[in-house]
């Protein structure tokens, strides 16, 4: 039988990139995203992302909602299950983005980094664990490393606890599920990697990796073992490297700038 994901985004970007590579292993996605029709500044809807996967060999359904809504993640999951049976793997994928320090981040935006990134992750985890206890399936959140170091503490602490948030999150349910045979983790980037988000946000994506790179990342993240995984934060090419992928070239530029969080 096929595996289900579900994702929060996807659309786009990383998200889209990890949705293709798991549907070309045949398995089944699942995506909930609010992007209903194209918008200026970023390529793809969620209608596109679902015809590209099934395209990819998957089978496919979306979910046009808001992950901060707790009847949207629940109508998620229940579709998810509707159509394929259950769910293996959650990803917490949406996020919202906005690197500006104390004094330039105006309430508006911490609430909605805040709501997007950690209660989004709280709430589509919550709705699909059920599920994840009966297949002993695997939480997979894009967040960072725990770095405490005063540069990334005091760049942007706004974005950043909203980030650690989602990491201290999937930590937690890592110890409290694992005898259930759920395993949780994160994973984050080495590299900048080229997004719509990277480049309406940082300026450009020059000095970046594919998306690519974090999908193939994810794939071997999912088939590990659960005592190799769970409560573990990783870093992509780390990932690939224990994987035996000694030659990231094909992902792009060598001299990739680092991501945020990672020294």
């Amino acid at each position: 039988m096929s595996r289900t994901l579900v994702m929060s985004g996807g659309s786009r970007g990383i998200g889209l990139a990890t949705a293709l590579a798991f549907a070309r292993r045949g398995g089944n996605v699942a995506l909930l995203a609010k992007t209903d029709v194209p918008q200026p500044n970023l390529p793809g809807t969620i209608h596109t992302a679902v015809e590209a996967i099934r395209q990819a060999g998957g089978r496919a359904v979306g979910v046009v909602g808001d992950v901060r809504s707790e009847e949207d993640t629940a109508k998620l999951i229940a579709t998810a299950v509707a159509e394929f049976g259950g769910v293996d793997v959650v990803v917490n994928n949406a996020s919202a983005i906005h690197t500006a320090g104390t004094l330039e981040t105006p309430a508006k935006k911490f609430a909605l980094m805040h709501e997007v990134n950690i209660r989004g992750t709280w709430l589509l985890t919550t709705a699909a664990l059920p599920h994840l206890r009966k297949s002993r399936g695997s939480i997979v959140t894009l967040s960072p490393p725990l770095n405490l170091a005063p540069r990334w503490l005091g760049i942007h602490p706004a974005y950043t606890t909203s980030k650690y948030g989602m990491t201290l999150l999937t930590l937690g349910w890592a110890a409290e599920f694992a005898a259930d045979g759920v395993s949780a983790s994160c994973l984050w980037p080495e590299t900048l990697i080229d997004t719509s988000a990277v480049r309406n946000v940082v300026g450009g994506a020059d000095h970046a990796r594919s998306p690519e790179i974090m999908a193939d990342a994810a794939l071997a993240l999912f088939d590990l073992p659960h005592e190799r995984k769970n409560g573990r934060a990783f870093i992509d090419a780390d990932v690939l490297r224990e994987a035996g992928v000694t030659d990231l070239s094909r992902y792009g530029d060598a001299n990739a700038h680092k991501d945020i969080f990672v020294d």
